[in-house]
């Protein structure tokens, strides 16, 4: 029996297993039923004092605990949450034992305002420079928790260990792209050879005060706050910024030969992944959304398809007025006036931008849009932008045949990343 190959001969990846946690719910069924009922997960802040914010509300996990953690502690905890549903669905290996490789997507990291505020609180009083008082605090103090998540790679290297992946994890942060990135860097190193499974996972548990004012600062965040559950309108003429939003996503990938001979389930197949990226802004978009283009059509070629092909796109769509303008202007350029025919819709109007997560979760609600035949509706577009002429899949779910999805993510920086997910291999 011949192999599996590619259009360009490589080893074909089949996604085996999946997981999400978002503020809609825990696991694959409840976020799909909530999702596809377009109930939206945003709701005022209640973890931290927001009365003097100019943004108030977000789409936060606080389901999962009485009191949230740190942000990396919760961070770790998602992914953890996320990965133990993929992996069980997919079957494989045993508890603690993964047989392949850790890609995760992490968001930058730093010690919480209120860490080094106990850390400073409890420093030498007569150490003048703050930043002195807290490093000499932490020494003295010998606290080896605030230590390891005080570091980049604690997430994945505890998520590594809980799970027994193989090889050293990867860290990686591509902003907003980061879980799309993940998943990128799996199939490469599954059609490279260097392994026949992946455990891919973007977590972002980064609703903090200072994350929440830092976006604000930046005028990117929703001022929506009388009321959160229609604050994203992805697409809307009315649409006034991203909501900051908690979550994270998993996805098993296998040499799609390998995943048949132990008889797993073939979820879907990653066909193609491209990433550009450009210089242009610390935080905006180039205006001619030249490498979003390259991105998406460097994907399509990965994959090997035609653009008629393709059933659906599941959009960046953060619901900012610059980023929507320019997907929507990058779409028509790639697609044409086919375009108009595609159902696009952005699941961000319900689960608010899970940042560093996005990429992976949109990935597993694009696998189950094809396993499911259910389109996801873009919530609260209520007033249409006459400049953005895409079928958004207004307000309601819709049911259609979808066996190829586009799935987009663009980050700060021009940080620009597209998966191509279908049914099975050509």
């Amino acid at each position: 029996m011949g192999k599996t190959r590619d259009h360009l001969g490589r080893p074909v990846v089949a996604v085996t297993g999946m997981g999400v946690v978002t503020s809609l719910g825990q696991g694959i069924d409840d976020n799909w039923s909530a999702l596809t009922s377009g109930k939206s997960g945003i709701h005022r802040i209640t973890r931290f004092p927001v009365d003097h914010l100019r943004t108030t509300m977000a789409g936060t996990v606080d389901f999962l605990f009485d009191e949230a953690p740190r942000s990396a502690v919760l961070t770790e905890k998602l992914a953890e949450l996320a990965a133990e549903e993929a992996i069980a669905r997919a079957k494989i290996g045993t508890p603690g034992d993964f047989p392949g490789m850790l890609f995760m997507a992490v968001p930058p990291v730093e010690l919480d305002w209120s860490v080094k505020r106990d850390l400073y609180d409890k420093g030498d009083a007569g150490v003048s420079d703050p930043y002195d008082r807290m490093i000499e605090s932490a020494m003295t103090l010998n606290d080896p928790d605030t230590y390891e998540y005080a570091l980049y790679a604690c997430v994945a290297d505890k998520t590594a260990d809980r799970f027994g992946t193989r090889g050293a994890p990867i860290s990686l942060s591509t902003a907003c792209a980061s879980g799309a990135t993940a998943i990128q860097l799996g199939v490469e190193a599954i059609r490279r050879g260097d392994t026949e499974a992946a455990l891919c996972i973007g977590t972002d548990g980064s609703v903090q005060v200072e994350s929440l004012i830092r976006f604000s600062l930046l005028s990117a965040l929703s001022t929506n706050n009388e009321d959160p559950a229609a604050a994203s309108r992805p697409f809307s003429k009315n649409r006034d910024g991203f909501v900051m939003a908690e979550g994270a996503g998993a996805l098993v990938l296998e040499d799609y030969d390998a995943a048949v001979a132990r008889g797993a389930e073939i979820l879907a197949v990653i066909r193609g992944a491209a990433e550009q990226a450009d210089d242009f802004h610390r935080t905006r978009s180039k205006p001619d959304g030249s490498p979003v283009i390259g991105a998406m059509r460097q994907a399509l070629g990965d994959a090997g398809i035609a653009l008629d092909e393709v059933d659906y796109i599941n959009a960046h769509g953060t619901s900012t007025p610059e980023n929507d303008k320019m997907e929507a202007l990058s779409l028509e350029a790639v697609f044409g006036e086919n375009v108009k025919k595609i159902p696009i819709s952005s699941n961000k109007s319900m689960i608010g931008h899970t940042l560093t997560a996005a990429g992976a979760i949109e990935a597993v609600f694009s696998i189950q849009t094809i396993r499911s035949g259910v389109i996801p509706p873009t919530i609260n577009h209520d007033v249409a932008d006459p400049s953005i002429s895409l079928d958004v899949v207004p307000n309601v779910a819709r049911t259609a045949p979808v066996s190829m999805v586009l799935s987009n993510s663009f980050g700060f920086g021009g940080q620009n990343a597209c998966l191509v997910i279908a049914a099975g291999p050509a």
